[in-house]
């Protein structure tokens, strides 16, 4: 853009630089017509002394041999210059006059030579002339004129006239130029923008809505594959989620066939083993199952009341005698998936239960956040492994055990769910040593 406007700067120059000859051109060859017809038809003899005698400080008239011609090489200005004279000769004599414009320079206010950058310098800056001018009917004789004239009393203050250049063609322009890219640009590229938003709430829900297939061509193109991905997705997951659950499913059938046999064993210590590795089988797969579902989203947002919720999940988990406490309140319904989110702090709140004793509840709502803090007083998790327990199938073997029935997957659960409401689930060590569970949740739904 700024190449654009240099260009555009040197051809305004130059015809700021045309325009400061035009108009002593054109008094200057008024002068010269009127002289041609005072001397027009006077004897040859007449002459010299009549062109002496009409000559002034700054009209300098004197009789040549001619011809006089141009020299070569005239560039663009210069060029226009004689075609001002030439017409301007011709409308004031009324016949074609053969003038040439033999030199052409402009002077600034102390008389030096100035160039295109001249015209921003001088407040009138004057025109120094040289022009062969051939007397009619005399090919011969030719008129030499050396001459200098100024603007023709028109004066402009030099910085006024620079402020205005720079404001109007520079500042003012660049200014639109800049405006009008800004909107094209954000016009073009708002398909864009809904192609990272639509990548975005993909990450949280791979069922969220397709990209509508409109606008230009290659939006249509980009759209249509991006809708295609999500749909071969959606297969590719599907496929594996139900080849997981029928294998976990199949696995049903022998486990119930070993635990008969196992019933048929004497009783004693191999019994007990065979029924103990049973238990653990059947709940590995019942959790592998649940953890599918959990990965599954397909029941619709709605508005959830948060505190009904944590409400009846305390009453459910004291019934079986665990001590659960709740404080604070959500200040309005929350847009989420209700079974979902209510099996994620299920799956929190019974591990706080299971390895700390019991589990103290903290609501903390915004307007853009609602943030559920789980507490325990259990020995806590080493720093290093507070990531790794996410992991599906990760377990503290300190803690936790086949005995105590985690399986390894409540917390990726959890985190999944948190996930696909377009939050975050995270633990932490408190200071007197017992783990904190911070669920984090967004008000607006994620993706919209």
């Amino acid at each position: 853009m700024l190449a654009a406007q240099m260009l555009t700067s040197s051809i305004w120059f130059d015809m700021r630089y045309r325009h400061a000859l035009e108009m002593p051109i054109r008094l200057v060859s008024i002068h010269l017509a009127d002289t041609v017809r005072v001397v027009g038809s006077l004897p040859r003899e007449d002459l010299p002394p009549m062109l002496t005698a009409l000559s002034s400080d700054g009209f300098q008239l004197a009789l040549r041999p001619g011809p006089l011609p141009s020299p070569p090489g005239f560039d663009d200005t210069m060029a226009a210059v004689q075609d001002v004279l030439s017409q301007s000769l011709s409308d004031r004599i009324g016949t074609d006059a053969r003038a040439n414009l033999l030199s052409a320079e402009l002077a600034d206010d102390a008389g030096r030579s100035t160039g295109i950058l001249g015209v921003l310098q001088a407040r009138e800056p004057v025109g120094h002339f040289r022009i062969g001018l051939e007397l009619a009917g005399r090919t011969d004789q030719w008129i030499e004129l050396v001459a200098s004239e100024a603007q023709g009393g028109i004066e402009a203050e030099p910085f006024s006239m620079m402020v205005s250049y720079v404001v109007r063609v520079y500042v003012l322009r660049i200014l639109l130029v800049v405006v009008l890219a800004l909107v094209a640009v954000r016009w073009v590229l708002r398909p864009l923008q809904r192609l990272a938003d639509a990548a975005d709430a993909l990450g949280h829900d791979l069922h969220s809505v397709p990209l509508p297939e409109s606008g230009p061509r290659e939006v249509r193109q980009a759209a249509r594959t991006f809708n295609l991905m999500q749909r071969r997705l959606i297969e590719r997951i599907g496929e594996r989620t139900r080849f997981l659950a029928a294998v976990s499913h199949d696995l049903r059938s022998p486990i119930t066939r070993l635990r008969l046999r196992t019933e048929f064993l004497p009783a004693g210590d191999m019994q007990d083993k065979f029924r103990k590795d049973l238990a653990e089988m059947e709940l590995l797969i019942a959790s592998t199952l649940d953890y599918i579902r959990g990965e599954e989203h397909h029941e619709q947002r709605q508005p959830v009341d948060v505190n009904s919720l944590l409400s009846g999940l305390r009453a459910d988990l004291e019934e079986t005698g665990a001590a659960v406490s709740l404080q604070g309140r959500a200040d309005a319904p929350l847009p989420a998936y209700a079974t979902s989110l209510r099996r994620c702090l299920q799956n929190v709140v019974e591990n706080a239960i299971r390895y700390g004793g019991a589990a103290d509840i903290h609501v903390e709502d915004s307007a853009d956040w609602l943030r559920i803090r789980i507490e325990d007083n259990g020995p806590g998790i080493p720093d290093a492994l507070l990531e790794q327990v996410f992991e599906p199938f990760f377990r503290l073997e300190a803690s936790r055990n086949a005995s105590s029935g985690g399986s390894g997957l409540g917390l990726s659960i959890a985190r999944s769910i948190a996930r696909a409401h377009g939050g975050s689930l995270a633990l932490r060590n408190l200071p007197h040593g017992g783990p904190q569970a911070l669920l984090t949740l967004p008000r607006e739904a994620a993706g919209r």
